[in-house]
């Protein structure tokens, strides 16, 4: 079977079945693919046109559309009801963007594709996705997969706004006191400088004239600045990969927010693993899809040797012991496990450790960011409030 083309963005007019009109863009994989769905919804297309695809191809379904949809198809599948009748009630709950991709993986499974090639096809999931439902296709329990997807695209979601969080909350106080501060520099601080200059005689110190000069030539210049930050916004843009990659290398190394990143990169590790195990894969082929979701040098190196030597005839409790990337307890509860033969239960404990224990670490580090934060706005803040003042007290002592 050819594969099917990726969607792209078609803006529209069309007609309604009361007689108005309806504009609005939706992905399609051609204009016949949006007459059929405008179709489906009452509606005939007057004219199409079809827009760039800003960086390529549809993308992945968002994680908050992975999760409604692993949620959907787990009550209804577990429930006796046929794929085919599943995905065309999953298509309704997802949104207008994905629709179309949910639709087509309906027709594929319709027309004899199995359910993980349908989801390959509609190039809208991770390997890791894929994975667990062609291992869930070969046990016959399509229902507990999407089951235990839904609980695993929950606890990303749940990682992913802790680490929104602590980045959102950083970017908002320093863009409040940058705002507050070219505010002041281009337009309070030069007009006192300048009632002081004229109202007396009064020596400025040093800080107070490289304040006002500042204040003065960001006033003046304000075209070529902007200019130079939108140059560097692009070039910020360009370079974002490498940008990230410094940036990483210097989060690792940071106290307390290395060991929230070493916390989330746990948690989405064995929440991977987690959901593997469910399926039925088997601990290599478990071990080559989770170590993909780990991005930490150390920890992805050593869960790559792990899986070699493992598939190579190692024994797993010890080479659990050379991953020390894993905190002591974690590698002692996983040697436990395998001992025991539950080891998709520790994978279950541990993920859900991992997520409690992040959601630690990120409430600690805002605990101590809040006050840092505070002590950077007044420093910013204050360092221009009192140029301005030591002058003007100056010149009050002089007037008495």
């Amino acid at each position: 079977m050819p594969p099917a083309s990726s969607p792209a963005p078609f803006a529209y007019l069309a007609t309604r079945a009361d007689g108005g009109r309806s504009m609005g863009v939706r992905r399609a994989r051609d204009e016949r693919d949006l007459a059929s769905q405008l179709r489906r919804e009452r509606m005939v297309p007057v004219r199409s046109l079809k827009l760039p695809s800003i960086g390529g191809g549809g993308g992945s379904f968002s994680l908050k559309d992975q999760s409604e949809l692993h949620v959907q198809l787990s009550q209804l599948l577990t429930r006796g009801v046929p794929l085919v009748e599943a995905l065309e009630v999953t298509a309704a709950c997802v949104n207008a963007a994905t629709r179309p991709r949910v639709e087509k993986m309906r027709e594929l499974v319709a027309a004899g594709s199995s359910f993980a090639d349908a989801c390959k096809a509609v190039d809208g999931f991770d390997n890791i996705t894929i994975a667990v439902y062609r291992a869930a296709e070969r046990t016959g329990d399509l229902g507990g997969a999407a089951k235990q997807l839904a609980v695993t695209t929950r606890r990303q979601l749940a990682i992913r706004g802790k680490a929104g969080t602590l980045l959102l909350y950083p970017i908002i106080v320093l863009t409040i006191s940058l705002g507050i501060s070219t505010l002041m520099l281009t337009v309070i601080v030069p007009r006192i400088g300048q009632a002081l200059k004229s109202a007396a005689q009064v020596k400025l110190p040093w800080y107070t004239e490289l304040v006002l000069g500042l204040g003065e030539f960001m006033r003046d210049q304000w075209p070529w600045i902007i200019a130079t930050l939108l140059a560097l916004g692009i070039a910020a843009y360009v370079l974002r990969s490498a940008i990230g990659t410094l940036f990483g290398r210097l989060f690792r190394r940071t106290p307390l927010v290395r060991e929230v990143i070493m916390a989330q990169e746990s948690a989405r590790f064995f929440t991977v693993m987690a959901a593997m195990s469910r399926a039925g894969v088997t601990l290599g082929d478990s071990l080559a899809v989770g170590v993909t979701a780990v991005t930490h040098p150390k920890l992805h190196k050593q869960l790559v040797t792990l899986r070699t030597k493992l598939i190579e005839g190692g024994i797993l409790r010890n080479l659990l012991e050379n991953v020390d990337a894993f905190p002591l307890q974690v590698r002692r509860l996983m040697i436990a496990a395998e001992r025991s033969g539950d080891l998709q239960n520790a994978f279950d404990t541990l993920a859900q450790d991992t997520s409690d224990e992040l959601d630690r670490r990120s409430s600690r580090l805002l605990a101590m960011l809040e006050p840092l934060l505070i002590v950077l706005m007044f420093t910013i803040i204050g360092s221009l409030l009192l140029s301005i003042m030591i002058p003007l007290m100056k010149l009050s002592q002089q007037v008495m």
